[in-house]
């Protein structure tokens, strides 16, 4: 059966932006799951690479410190290992920003060809030619958020010294800033604007609708957090399960291939969900867009009037 469309440009309260989301992600999951998967293969095989090297040099420096406590002697390889580490790190560092823009593109790309379309009768390289034709607004786009965060630490910073009151105004300030980035990142992508126009249309939405806009990132931030520990629940319970094996049985982990295998394999699988869940966190802020940009101009609302006027005629 073909799954019913989910018309997304509806002044919606709290209740209905959640139980739309959970509904589009069920209906949506497994087409946009082949769009990642599809588009992202180049970030893939770099979070392998990040995950080998960030693996062998914590293992190695684990080894290292083994024998340093009995267990053999000779040639320290502890500069090598720092480098592993260093290495991978730096490079995980400049993926995640790549990751991070290029899939809040492709995940807010897929959700304005869902509306174009009135459903899923699109093909992924349309998300993909809509997403290509932002490269540069998307770019620019995340070069200003570097001082938007800074500007974020530095207030925090200052909050952290206020008691209990400081915490909570912490973590409102912090959704009410992931709403306004999601919102506006949604509303250049969407409407074709620049970036400064489009952080100027998502700043009027949510300080509009304040309130509902950080109940909504915050709820789905929560579940969507659930969400992501489940998954890794049985991975988890694998390498648990191998590392009590390599503590009890005093496994050389340094020169055990299948110890570097499994753990690259496990770290580079957290590392992918992580950015699959950013996915997911911006078809939160997307369909906040449609339901905050539908109460502000009643768009939809008065295109549905018009027809039905038309139609009396």
């Amino acid at each position: 059966m073909k799954d019913k469309y989910i018309e997304l440009r509806i002044n919606r309260d709290f209740g209905d932006i959640l139980s739309v989301y959970f509904e589009f992600l069920k209906q949506n999951i497994k087409k946009f799951t082949n769009v990642f998967l599809s588009y992202n293969g180049i970030f893939l095989v770099g979070l392998l690479i990040t995950s080998y090297l960030m693996v062998s040099g914590f293992v190695g420096m684990i080894s290292e410190g083994s024998n340093i406590y009995g267990m053999g002697s000779g040639e320290s390889n502890e500069d090598t290992y720092w480098t592993y580490i260093i290495a991978g790190a730096v490079i995980f560092f400049i993926i995640f920003i790549l990751v991070a823009g290029f899939n809040f593109s492709l995940s807010s790309s897929y959700l304005v060809k869902y509306d174009e379309h009135k459903g899923q009768g699109f093909d992924k390289r349309e998300v993909w030619e809509h997403t290509k034709g932002n490269f540069g607004n998307t770019f620019l786009f995340i070069l200003l958020l570097i001082p938007i965060y800074i500007l974020f630490f530095i207030v925090a910073l200052v909050l952290a010294f206020i008691p209990l009151l400081g915490m909570f105004a912490q973590y409102i300030i912090q959704f009410g800033m992931t709403a306004w980035i999601g919102v506006s990142f949604f509303s250049m992508m969407s409407q074709s604007k620049g970036v400064i126009e489009g952080f100027g249309e998502g700043w009027n939405l949510v300080i509009n609708n304040f309130w509902r806009s950080v109940g909504v990132n915050f709820i789905l931030g929560l579940l969507n957090g659930l969400l992501f520990f489940i998954i890794l629940i049985v991975p988890s319970i694998i390498i648990g399960i191998y590392t009590f094996h390599v503590v009890e049985n005093n496994v050389d982990v340094g020169g055990s291939v299948i110890s570097t295998v499994i753990y690259t394999l496990g770290l580079c699988v957290l590392l992918i969900l992580m950015v699959y869940a950013q996915c997911l966190s911006q078809f939160v802020n997307g369909i906040l867009f449609y339901a905050l940009h539908e109460k502000t101009y009643n768009i939809n609302t008065r295109s549905k009037i018009d027809q039905i006027g038309q139609t009396d005629q």
